[in-house]
């Protein structure tokens, strides 16, 4: 699959799927509680094993199909049960596992913006890639395309890492993940990133 071009907008969504991501459903998510305002989008990174590229161990895990003794790092995670809306590899590529319509498992015990329990009303989206190592051009891209489509949808006013709702527990997407550059990216959107960027 190819990357996604830069036009994506509300036509191209079904029902919270967006047409421009290789779809593959996740069984890990639940409804939304009542009157959520999705205006949040949580980047994150991730590898499975860490620092390996290009395999399918992500979308395995996003499906409950990892084969847990398939690598000894993965003992570390054995029956761990999450998900994101969106997954973008090294090369731009866009898959989907759960409706953005949907609460997908990826934030855990958060905060922004005054609130507790990010899932509730953000989209998570997991870059291909190790903390603190760089990311690439063509996910920076994708990231911003899918950043514009979801506000054509949604009242998206903000992007954050996972570091930033979850200070001391998580540390994606690290310091390899270039927030101007993002910001370049969504030049023209208002879409705020997170004050220290």
């Amino acid at each position: 699959m190819t990357e996604p071009t830069d036009s994506a907008g509300a036509s191209d969504w079904d029902s919270g799927w967006l047409r421009a991501a290789r779809r593959l459903d996740s069984p890990n998510f639940g409804p939304r509680p009542t009157g959520a305002c999705i205006d949040l989008l949580v980047v994150h990174s991730i590898s499975l094993p860490p620092g390996r590229y290009g395999g399918d161990e992500v979308q395995r895990l996003f499906t409950n199909r990892l084969d847990w003794n398939a690598h000894p790092y993965f003992a570390q995670i054995r029956g761990l049960e999450v998900s994101a809306h969106f997954y973008i590899r090294r090369g731009g590529e866009l898959w989907q596992f759960v409706s953005a319509d949907d609460r997908a498992w990826h934030a855990g015990v958060s905060h922004w913006r005054g609130r507790d329990n990010c899932n509730d009303d953000s989209v998570g989206v997991e870059l291909e890639g190790l903390e603190g190592d760089r990311f690439e051009e063509a996910q920076y891209r994708t990231l911003a395309m899918l950043a514009r489509a979801l506000s054509t949808r949604y009242p998206l006013a903000h992007v954050a890492g996972h570091e930033d709702i979850a200070p001391g527990r998580k540390r994606d997407p690290g310091p390899g993940f270039d927030w101007q550059r993002l910001a370049a990216c969504l030049a023209g959107v208002d879409i705020a990133l997170p004050p220290r960027h």
